[in-house]
Order: C-alpha cells, then structure tokens, then sequence
C-alpha cells in the first residue's frame, strides 16, 4: 500500500482509505470493527466518516458511524496508527444536526457544536482531517446540475467563507482538528479558501473529496489544475459509480442488500446517457479480462491528482477484491482506451 502525503502537510495517508458511511445502517458495529481491522492489517490508516452518517440520512441514526469508530479506536487502542477524517454538513434544511433545531449552516456556532459531538463519538481529543462535507453556498452538488450552467439562486443568509474559516482556525489552534479539507466543492470555492487563508493565516486547504470515476470525469475541468499547482489532493469518492461501475445493476438487476435495491438513491447514475457509457466500460474490463470494479479503482487511482480512493463495502470479500486494484496497471494501452470511450461517452453522471 503506497503512502502519499497530504496536501503539504507532514501527514501520510494510504493510496486507498475505508469509506464508512455503511456503518450503522447496512453494516452492524462487529461489522464496522471488522471491515476497519481488516483494512489496517492491509495498510489503510486513513478512514473517512461524517457527522450525517449512515447513509441514507434521517435523524433516528445520525452519528451512529462516528460511534462505531469511537468505540473500535478505544477497544483497539491504535489511535496514533491512524487518520481519521469527518464532516460537518453544510447549508441544510434538516434540523436533526443541531441542538436548537436549526437548518444546517457553517457558521462558527454550529462548526464548534458539531464539532464536540463529533469528538465525543469518536471518543477521541483531536480530527486530523476535518471536512466541509459541502457548501455552505446554493452550488450545484451531487449531481445536481454541474454540467448545463443554470445560476443559482443566491440564499439571503449564506455564510461567508470568510467566517466558516475563521471559526476552523479557531478550532485549530485549540487542538480540536488538525487538517481542514473540503468536499463537493467547486474550482471557485477551492481557490477562494486558499486566497483567504494565505491572506489571514488561517487553515490551509490540504484536500478536496469529490465525486470522480469513468463517467463522472468532471475534475478534470478545473479542479484538477488546482490539485496539482497548489498541492490539494483528491480524495476520491465513488470510485465505482455508486456499484454501477461493477456491473451488479446490469440490465435492470437489484442484488439483495444493495444500495439500490434497498433505498433506490442512485439517480446520479441513471442520467440520459449513463446505461451506455456504463456498460462500455464493462464491457472493456471483459475484453482486457480484468474485474471492472479493479480496472475503475486503479484508473482513479493512476491519476496524478487522486490522494486517496475512498473504498466503501457492506462485506469483507468486497472490501477484499477491491483492494486487488493496487495490482492492476494502467498501461498506456488501457488508458487510451478509456479515453477513446470519454471521447464517445464524456461524463453522463456529474
């Protein structure tokens, strides 16, 4: 497992992490503690959480992901051998998060609450890495519009980038996290981040986790530049489509137990154009006869911009044949292939 650093820090996080957004939901906390034991044995020691996790998010099992972390770094005892990563939410209209019951904002009062209950869950008296999870702007995200501009609707009580990264500053300099990294943010939004800290001395950026696969190259645009010029590495998520990069909803299948077939929340991959870009990248796995949840990883993996690919699994044997990515190369004959299939397909699922 290759270390790489992260951003211009003197921390080094695995070329692969565990997503755990699965905890508490899909998987059980004994399931939790295995996939995570499981993956430090193999050198991961980057794992990723949030404050809104499990997915799908609803009140009733919010922060339960953070728990079952929290309670495996105390049994464990390993807290110094790895680097954990979570979130704060962004502009939201759910009023789970908070006390008061207020909509989700990244202003310095909510920051510093989420903040503490984070803490507290992890059971653990520091973040290294401490995510926007997104902004706190009316951007598009998620898939919601990136590629066919339409200006957003400016929002009456959005919070300045200037006071989210005051309040982050605060909250470093009092040893609370370590890191700041963003997340579903845009070009614009990445470089205003770093004007202002390098302007005031606040936080510097080191990553930015956004969505990036064989059908959602969109990066590549922009941000990629920003990645490599002022070292904000990629942590990558959604390396395989949300499952449809593995081929399991091939013509219209529903695997018991996948996301699909029990919360239907894929939409980002059911675009116009999605089915026939998908399946030509599978069938160009079979062709090159390799899995084409291996030949998606190692391409993210392969890009000079990606930190980290964030893998997320309900099983062992998944988490597994995912990891068989670090032994597939991309060799300059595969690479052109899968720009060929760009060149036709583009990226139907932003």
């Amino acid at each position: 497992m290759q270390k790489r650093r992260l951003g211009r820090t003197d921390i080094h996080v695995s070329s692969l992490s565990l997503g755990t957004m699965t905890f508490g939901e899909q998987n059980t906390e004994a399931e939790g503690h295995a996939q995570l034991d499981f993956s430090l044995d193999r050198g991961i020691n980057l794992f990723d959480a949030a404050e809104l996790y499990p997915i799908p998010p609803k009140a009733e099992t919010q922060g339960r992901t953070e728990e079952i972390i929290g309670t495996w770094l105390k049994a464990r005892g390993n807290r110094d051998k790895v680097v954990i990563a979570t979130k704060v939410v962004g502009r939201t209209e759910n009023t789970w998060f908070r006390n008061d019951g207020s909509e989700g904002r990244l202003t310095r009062a909510q920051i510093e609450e989420a903040v503490d209950k984070s803490l507290k869950r992890l059971q653990t008296d520091y973040i290294d890495l401490y995510q926007i999870h997104w902004p706190d702007r009316n951007v598009s995200g998620f898939g919601s519009n990136p590629t066919i501009w339409k200006e957003p609707k400016a929002c009456d009580d959005e919070t300045s980038i200037e006071v989210t990264l005051e309040a982050m500053d605060r909250l470093a300099k009092v040893g609370k996290i370590r890191q700041l990294g963003l997340s579903n943010e845009s070009p614009w939004g990445t470089m205003r981040f770093l004007e202002l800290a390098e302007r005031n001395g606040w936080p510097r950026v080191v990553s930015i986790q956004n969505a990036y696969n064989l059908v959602n190259r969109t990066f590549e645009g922009g941000l990629a530049e920003i990645t490599h010029r002022e070292q904000v590495g990629l942590l990558a998520y959604s390396a395989l489509g949300q499952g449809y990069l593995t081929g399991k909803y091939r013509n219209g299948a529903l695997p018991a137990g996948a996301r699909k077939t029990l919360f239907d929340r894929l939409q980002r991959y059911e675009k116009p154009g999605a089915e026939p870009a998908i399946n030509a990248y599978l069938d160009l796995a079979e062709e090159l006869g390799v899995s084409p949840s291996q030949l998606a990883i190692a391409f993210v993996l392969s890009r000079g911009f990606t930190t980290s690919v964030i893998l997320g699994a309900t099983s062992l044997a998944q988490l597994e044949h995912d990891m068989g990515a670090l032994d597939l190369e991309i060799t300059e004959e595969i690479e052109g292939r899968i720009n060929t299939l760009f060149q036709h397909h583009g990226s139907p699922c932003p």
